[in-house]
C-alpha cells in the first residue's frame, strides 16, 4: 500500500541533521517522552493526505511536542571518496549527536530548534580522528568536527522553504501544501521517505580558500529513510515517535581534506535511531561533554541565521598554507 507525497520533500534534517544531517544531518530519541497507557489505546488511523496530519507526524518524529521536552539523536555510517574510473573507497567513519525541540505556534506550526555534531573516526581503529591521513594526495590533514549551532527549520502544514545557508541559497520554490512520502511494510512498519537536493553558492569561494573549496557552487543531497512501528504512528498518547532509520548524504569533498577542485564527491551512508543521550557511544558521549557541553540540550528559542557545515567551517577556520 503506497501514499506517495511530492518527490522533492523539504528538508526536515540535517543534518536536519542532522538534526541533520545531516544534516544534515541531519535523527533523535525522547527525554522523557509520552508514554502509553497500560490500558489500550484508541489508534488513530494514518491520515497523509490531510497537510496538518502530516504536520504533527513530522513533529513527532523530529522531536517532543510535550511541553519542555526535546530529544537527542544519534547516527554511525561511513564517509566514501567517489572519483571516475575507480571503485568507490570507503574513507572514514562518521558519528552523529544532536539535540533538538519543537515549539508550538500560535498559527499551529512549529519551530524546530536543533544542535548537531559529526565526528570522524578511523575505520581500523575505531577512534574519533582529530588528525586523517589523506589517500588521496599522500598528506596528513587536521580534522575539523562539524558542530551547527542552530540549524533550525519551520515545520507546517506546508514544505519547508529550502534553507538559505545565510542567504547564499536563494531557491524559493511555489508553497505547496505538505504531503509525507510513506509506505506501510510487512503490515507493521510505516516508512517515510524524505529527500532534498540543492545547489546553491559555496560560502568558500575558491579564490580565498584554494586547497578548501570545491568550486563555485555547492550540490548537495540528503536522503532519509525512516522507519517507525505502526502500532506507535496510531496511538494518539505518544508525542513523540521513536524511530529509526537510513540516512545518506552527498556532498563535494569535506573542505579539511584539502582536495581542492579535484574531480570527485563525497558520499555518507549510515543509519540512524531514537536514543536517550547516556545511550550514545561512550566516546562520543565524552566528546560531546569535553568539547561541546551545551549540545546535550535541545535550544529554547529560535536564533538567526542557520548554517550548514560549509557555512560554519568558512567562519570559524582559516585557510591552509600553500602546500
Amino acid at each position: 500500500m503506497n501514499r506517495d507525497g511530492d518527490d522533492k520533500a523539504g528538508k526536515v534534517n540535517r543534518r536536519d541533521v542532522l538534526c541533520g544531517a545531516a544534516g544534515l544531518v541531519t535523527a533523535a530519541a525522547v527525554l522523557g517522552s509520552g508514554e502509553a497507557s497500560a490500558k489500550p489505546v484508541a489508534r488513530v488511523p494514518l491520515n497523509f493526505d490531510d497537510p496538518v496530519y502530516c504536520r504533527e507526524f513530522l513533529a513527532r518524529i523530529e522531536a517532543d511536542t510535550a511541553p519542555g521536552k526535546f530529544v537527542s539523536g544519534m547516527a554511525t555510517g561511513i564517509v566514501h571518496g567517489v572519483r571516475d574510473g575507480e571503485a568507490v573507497k570507503p574513507l572514514f567513519g562518521f558519528e552523529v549527536f544532536s539535540s533538538t525541540r519543537v515549539l508550538k505556534q500560535p498559527d499551529g506550526s512549529y519551530q524546530r530548534l536543533c544542535r548537531e555534531l559529526v565526528f570522524y573516526k578511523d575505520l581500523k581503529t575505531g577512534q574519533l580522528m582529530d588528525e586523517w591521513d589523506n589517500p588521496y594526495t599522500g598528506e596528513r590533514v587536521r580534522v575539523v568536527d562539524i558542530a551547527n549551532d542552530p540549524f533550525n527549520y519551520v515545520i507546517s502544514e506546508y514544505f519547508p522553504e529550502p534553507p538559505s545557508y545565510g542567504g547564499l541559497n536563494t531557491e524559493k520554490p511555489p508553497r505547496r501544501p505538505l504531503k509525507v512520502k510513506w509506505e506501510l511494510m510487512n503490515g507493521n512498519t510505516v516508512a517515510v521517505d524524505q529527500d532534498i537536493h540543492l545547489y546553491y553558492r559555496n560560502a568558500l569561494d575558491p579564490a580565498k580558500w584554494p586547497r578548501e573549496s570545491a568550486g563555485p557552487m555547492n550540490r548537495v543531497s540528503e536522503l532519509f529513510r525512516i522507519f517507525i512501528r505502526l502500532e506507535d504512528a496510531e496511538n494518539p498518547k505518544l508525542t513523540h515517535f521513536p524511530h529509526s532509520g537510513v540516512w545518506s548524504r552527498i556532498t563535494p569533498w569535506l573542505p579539511w581534506m584539502l582536495m581542492g577542485q579535484a574531480p570527485g564527491h563525497i558520499f555518507y551512508m549510515g543509519r540512524y535511531a531514537s536514543i536517550k543521550p547516556e545511550e550514545a557511544h561512550p566516546a562520543v558521549l565524552a566528546r560531546v561533554k569535553e568539547r561541546y557541553p551545551s549540545y546535550l540540550v535541545a535550544p529554547e528559542k529560535w536564533v538567526d541565521p542557520s548554517y550548514s557545515s560549509l557555512e560554519n567551517y568558512a567562519r570559524t577556520q582559516q585557510p591552509a598554507p600553500p602546500r
